[in-house]
């Protein structure tokens, strides 16, 4: 019994490990602003999928580990990963049941809701954007949904994450 519970733990870990590695990848200078926000996009998606397995202590978790990886100021990703998390968990019974392209226009929200966030915490220590391009990569991650949720959708059901 106990080893059916925790059937598939680490495909979802797998996955947020693959977000870290996709979160720290060096892209070209021109297309750093426009860079994709992995680890939200997989919170998104377990949080829906699985609602009962990730939620916004996972998500805190893994905004601390952000931190540390990427060198900013502790508890900034934490904070707004958990403010994802809680959302998603909040809506994940209305997203399930819409389109894809609905769920990317959510995903737009929540992810700019993260960069928000994430903003708010660097405009307290003076080192804010001072345009809008911060929430580029909201329009971003919400293009790479449709992708992420099925590939991510394919390893559920291929391994039988439940």
């Amino acid at each position: 019994m106990l080893e059916g519970r925790e059937h598939g733990y680490w495909v979802i870990w797998a996955t947020f490990f693959l977000a870290f590695v996709l979160a720290v990848t060096p892209y070209p200078a021109w297309l750093v602003w426009a860079r994709p926000e992995w680890l939200a996009l997989v919170v998104v998606y377990w949080a829906i999928a699985l609602p009962h397995r990730v939620g916004i202590l996972t998500a805190l978790s893994l905004g601390v580990l952000l931190d540390v990886l990427e060198g900013s100021v502790m508890g900034q990703n934490a904070l707004s990963l958990g403010l994802v998390a809680l959302l998603s968990q909040v809506l994940y019974q209305r997203m399930r049941v819409t389109s894809v392209w609905q769920q990317s226009s959510m995903v737009f929200l929540l992810v700019g809701i993260n960069q928000l966030a994430c903003q708010w915490v660097q405009n307290l220590q003076g080192v804010a954007a001072s345009s809008l391009l911060f929430l580029l990569p909201a329009f971003t991650s919400a293009l790479m949904w449709p992708a992420v949720l099925h590939v991510l959708r394919a390893l559920r059901r291929y391994y039988e994450v439940s």
